[in-house]
């Protein structure tokens, strides 16, 4: 197998592993997961918001999940540790699931993304934007998109700053899809850098040396211009 085929497979059953915990997971709050490959096996790390029901009572729930990698995806030996996230208004992928959750229990759909959207921006992101697409309200599909701060919508900033994350929900009307974006104020691009007031003084003052040096320099060019002037001048007055 050649290495693009080797990466174009990994890649894929990434995708897959990812799609099969984000619905296993689901009510552990799924943020996330790393694949690592090592000499001895696969290292999983999944980021999630209660690690406790990943865990389970005394390690069972987290065998019976190594089990079902080992046998659904082919891993060879997987070792999986679970990390608790830091801050999850700020990944899409969960607040996407508790969107749709707040649906199912029959929230409205406005009143639960006007609650996600106000619980972002109260975390400190730098803008949030949500679609909810499908039969909302009639028969007939339509959308909705309620947006908050600043989402950068394309160029380099886009692709650093926005995260993104989709999910469905089924209900009585039909299905519902639900998009997230999250621009992070923490991943913006600096303009400018703060110094310290020693660090700039000694930065004025190499640079007032460097001018110094090349005012001096100068000079000294201009006064040996002119000096060869005036002896060429009394050169050519004694012919």
């Amino acid at each position: 197998m050649s290495a693009i085929n080797n990466v174009m497979k990994n890649n894929f059953r990434n995708l897959e592993l990812d799609e099969f915990l984000s619905e296993t997971l689901r009510d552990a709050g799924y943020g996330r997961v790393d694949v690592q490959k090592t000499p001895i096996g696969t290292r999983i790390t999944l980021s999630v918001t209660r690690p406790g029901l990943v865990i389970g009572r005394k390690g069972t729930g987290i065998k019976d999940l190594t089990s079902k990698l080992e046998q659904k995806f082919g891993l060879s030996n997987p070792q999986i540790s679970v990390v608790e996230l830091e801050a999850p208004e700020l990944n899409p992928k969960i607040m996407c699931n508790r969107i749709a959750q707040l649906i199912e229990r029959g929230t409205a759909f406005r009143r639960a993304a006007i609650w996600t959207n106000n619980t972002i921006m109260n975390a400190g992101a730098l803008g949030v934007e949500i679609t909810v697409a499908g039969k909302l309200r009639s028969e007939r599909a339509h959308f909705e998109k309620h947006a908050a701060g600043l989402v950068p919508k394309s160029g380099d900033v886009a692709n650093k700053v926005v995260r993104y994350g989709v999910t469905h929900v089924l209900t009585k009307m039909g299905l519902m899809g639900i998009q997230l974006k999250i621009a992070l104020k923490n991943e913006m691009p600096r303009e400018f850098e703060m110094i310290d007031s020693e660090t700039s003084e000694k930065t004025i003052e190499n640079q007032k040396m460097e001018t110094g040096v090349q005012v001096g320099a100068e000079e000294n060019k201009t006064t040996e211009g002119i000096e060869s002037a005036q002896v060429e001048g009394k050169n050519d007055g004694k012919n």
